[in-house]
């Protein structure tokens, strides 16, 4: 299936779209997925990431390879059909699509079910999976897994089974024989383990994409991987087609309005559909950077500041005293502000590194963040607002995930708490969602996805007039 990179796209095309998942973590999707959007790219295809889960840190490297946005799915935080129409819209224009699993291939929001896994998604979009094992140290037992995975779920779609990080010809003929005794369980190929392939780690998973770089020569390296052990033109004849029409237009109302949003190496952790929510409401996207800008963009009525590592940043966040004066003095105004986990440490007075020393920020909430080696807190999260804030009315509902290495402290009488949270073990205590005047600020990520009036809700605050007596802030 080769295409003219030159072709014109018409509105309604045919895409093939191709599931990775492996048996567990670190087996080595990500390695895949990437290598087939390399491979694609390279045969002139226009191509679409996804991925599944509440991760940012993959799409990030999707969008380094194949040149477009990653769009997340996630069967928790959003319902099927949501699910459904971000996928068909994710892939209009594109020629092929991947989606890069989450975890097992079963993993997901629970033990007992389905929901939240790669299994589901795949199940509820149609897109087979081609499944990653780990073939490191096994033999004639890798067919043994492969037959069970194939087994526990008669109903998921299997495009085939990739065995990975194989050490030898040898090892692989060893593995192929295996497999014969499966004749309904396709072997798509073997993949021998190249050192400097895999994307390296950090203390917070992997690297994001603004921190490492993937070189023309690694991805060079990643689709040679695939092209020379996948048989990529069979795997693409056996994807089923998905039919994507065009975008809906705009549905927004109302007169534009600016928002800036904090994009550099420190804040990059967005959803993607939260932009394009935020777009269809009336909002124009103002990217800025907290490292080097020393204003904010002209005629912003609200800032958005998303999660990232603002903690390896701390110097160059601090020394910028102009920005975080010209923070404090928006969030001072009554103007919407809305922070989220590495967004809301840097409204705080202070983060406090792993050495133990402080770096003063913007000061817009009285806290302290203080970086631990271990993880402090991760799972989903379902948030519902007990007073009225930029996200809308008592009562708002969304879905979203914490996943950090900090704590706070808090002073004697911190600002006011409105979120009601739940995770899986049921509902914590009224003890996040910090609201003073119109700044809001979690350590939970939202997907407006599983209520896009919360998104509506933040464009029609930065419309509204600022109150005339704002509450003061810290």
């Amino acid at each position: 299936m080769h295409h003219d990179a030159a072709k014109t796209h018409d509105d309604h095309r045919d895409v093939p779209v191709l599931a990775v998942a492996g048996t567990h973590s670190g087996s080595g999707k990500t390695t895949l997925a990437l290598g087939l959007m390399a491979a694609l790219r390279r045969r002139g295809l226009t191509v679409q990431g996804f991925k599944v889960g509440p991760d940012f840190i993959d799409p990030g490297h999707h969008r380094a390879v194949t040149g477009r946005p990653a769009h997340n799915l996630d069967g928790w935080m959003m319902d099927r059909e949501t699910n459904r129409s971000l996928f068909l819209r994710g892939i209009h224009g594109a020629d092929a699509g991947v989606l890069e699993g989450v975890m097992g291939v079963f993993d997901g929001f629970s033990g007992a079910d389905e929901i939240g896994s790669t299994a589901q998604m795949a199940k509820w979009l149609g897109v087979p999976i081609l499944l990653v094992i780990d073939a490191r140290a096994m033999a004639r037992s890798a067919a043994a897994v492969a037959l069970g995975f194939a087994r526990f779920d008669p109903d998921l779609p299997l495009a085939g089974v990739v065995f990975n990080r194989t050490g030898s010809e040898a090892h692989a003929r060893m593995l192929e024989e295996a497999m014969a005794a499966l004749p309904d369980v396709p072997l798509a190929g073997c993949l021998p383990l190249e050192e400097g392939l895999a994307i390296p780690s950090r203390h917070l998973g992997l690297v994001t994409a603004g921190d490492f770089e993937l070189s023309e020569e690694r991805v060079n390296r990643l689709a040679d991987w695939v092209e020379h052990h996948l048989d990529l033109d069979r795997l693409l004849k056996a994807a089923p087609p998905f039919s994507a029409a065009p975008p809906t237009p705009s549905i927004a109302s109302g007169e534009k309005v600016r928002i800036g949003v904090a994009q550099d190496e420190a804040f990059c952790f967005y959803y993607e559909e939260n932009f394009r929510l935020l777009k269809s409401f009336g909002a124009e996207i103002v990217p800025f950077s907290p490292l080097r800008d020393r204003n904010l963009p002209e005629g912003v009525r609200g800032l958005y500041l998303g999660g990232g590592y603002p903690e390896l940043h701390c110097e160059a966040l601090s020394s910028n005293r102009a920005l975080k004066k010209a923070i404090r003095a928006f969030a001072r105004d009554g103007k919407p502000v809305y922070a989220e986990c590495g967004g809301f440490m840097f409204l705080m007075r202070t983060i406090r590194d792993l050495d133990g020393r402080g770096h003063r920020m913007a000061g817009v909430f009285p806290f302290e963040a203080v970086m631990e080696p271990r993880l402090r807190s991760l799972g989903y999260r379902e948030i519902t607002t007990q007073e009225e804030s930029p996200l809308g009315p008592a009562g708002t509902r969304v879905r979203g995930h914490e996943y950090h290495y900090s704590r706070m402290t808090l002073p004697d009488e911190p600002p006011e708490r409105i979120y009601r949270m739940a995770d899986r073990q049921g509902i914590k205590p009224l003890e996040e969602g910090f609201l003073a005047g119109r700044t809001l600020g979690s350590y939970v990520h939202l997907h407006w996805g599983s209520n896009p009036a919360a998104a509506e809700a933040l464009v029609t605050a930065c419309r509204s007039p600022v109150p005339l007596e704002p509450e003061g802030q810290t």
